[in-house]
């Protein structure tokens, strides 16, 4: 294990060699309170990566895969904490488009080139501490799923997203932009109390939620 440093932002990213799930690790680590927020970890191979509803998330090495844990209140107040993984997302799209990249984010938390899934974000709560973990295809992907159209460093990605989420902006910004690209989500389908339910039926709120029949359905997963 290496102790990186970030630099500009004050957070420790711990750097393993090979772990079963960077999520469940540093969510393990952090309620047994052997590692404190703001804190995050990086593998360079996962052998049983987390998605979204308990699905595994095939991990190859060479790509992206990292959790790290904030604590709440570090975070914008205009925030609702159901929509976190589409405001940790945003800001690495931000970060990857950059550099010339042409991510897209579908709702709610799944990276996307085209119509190829790349990459996806998790985010989970534990008392005040909110946990992220995020997985990016860099340079190999499973069949039926894309690489990021764009070569970057690993230290570059991490280094570049830490400073971006410590200057904290708000949702109002990152929703703003999320919004003009929501049309894209609408030719896919995602999950509604264990229902496939197309993104055409659905309208998008300002808290980042989805409403289908009168009910509200937010991202946090």
């Amino acid at each position: 294990m290496t102790i990186l440093t970030v630099s500009d932002c004050v957070l420790k990213i711990l750097s393993l060699e090979c772990v079963d799930s960077t999520q469940t690790y540093l969510l393990e680590k952090i309620k047994a309170k052997e590692l404190h927020a703001p804190i995050a970890v990086v593998a360079a191979e996962q052998t049983d990566g987390r998605g979204s509803r308990d699905t595994s998330w095939i991990s190859y090495r060479g790509n992206l895969f990292f959790s790290f844990a904030v604590l709440r209140d570090t975070l914008p107040h205009d925030l609702k904490l159901e929509s976190s993984s589409i405001y940790f997302s945003m800001l690495l799209k931000e970060v990857l488009v950059k550099q010339g990249s042409k991510v897209w984010l579908k709702w709610p938390n799944d990276f996307y080139l085209g119509e190829q899934k790349i990459g996806g974000t998790l985010t989970m709560l534990h008392d005040n501490i909110v946990v992220c973990g995020i997985g990016l295809n860099l340079t190999s992907a499973p069949q039926k799923s894309e690489v990021l159209d764009v070569v970057i460093e690993i230290s570059d990605i991490l280094t570049q997203y830490f400073a971006l989420l410590k200057s904290c902006p708000s949702w109002k910004q990152i929703f703003s932009k999320f919004e003009l690209e929501f049309y894209k989500s609408r030719k896919f389908s995602t999950h509604i109390n264990s229902r496939e339910i197309s993104l055409e039926t659905v309208s998008l709120k300002y808290d980042g939620s989805v409403e289908y029949n009168g009910e509200k359905v937010y991202s946090l997963r």
